[in-house]
């Protein structure tokens, strides 16, 4: 089993950062990608950003690309999303997500998600 615990969610003003983190623990392995989604209320979850196993590769929603940046520290088991320039629309619980193998922007192919930290932000 793999356990996923993200942190750094919090109320923040439009325009504003913050940096998630999500900290694998388990029977974890270096060969995995992970995924940032997120849900708003109402709406279904939808994709974040990506990153292959050794960080080489990423992969971003239109939505978020060239404000939000996805990162991994094999060493630490950890995978980070630096989100600036915050929108009110980017209020959401993120979760993220580990896959074994590839990477994808589909929730239904990842293998293990975490419990979701919320991000409200204030216009």
């Amino acid at each position: 089993q793999v356990q996923l615990v993200e942190s750094g969610g919090g109320l923040v003003q439009a325009g504003g950062s913050l940096r998630l983190s999500c900290a694998a623990s388990g029977r974890t392995f270096d060969m995995y990608a992970m995924g940032w989604f997120r849900q708003a209320p109402g709406k279904e979850r939808e994709f974040v950003a990506a990153i292959s196993w050794n960080g080489g590769n990423t992969n971003y929603a239109g939505s978020v690309k060239g404000r939000f940046t996805i990162s991994r520290d094999n060493a630490k088991n950890t995978v980070y999303l630096q989100m600036n320039s915050l929108k009110p629309e980017d209020t959401a619980v993120y979760y993220c997500a580990l896959r074994y193998y590839g990477m994808s922007d589909r929730a239904s192919l990842y293998d293990y998600w975490g419990q979701g930290t919320q991000v409200t932000v204030s216009s």
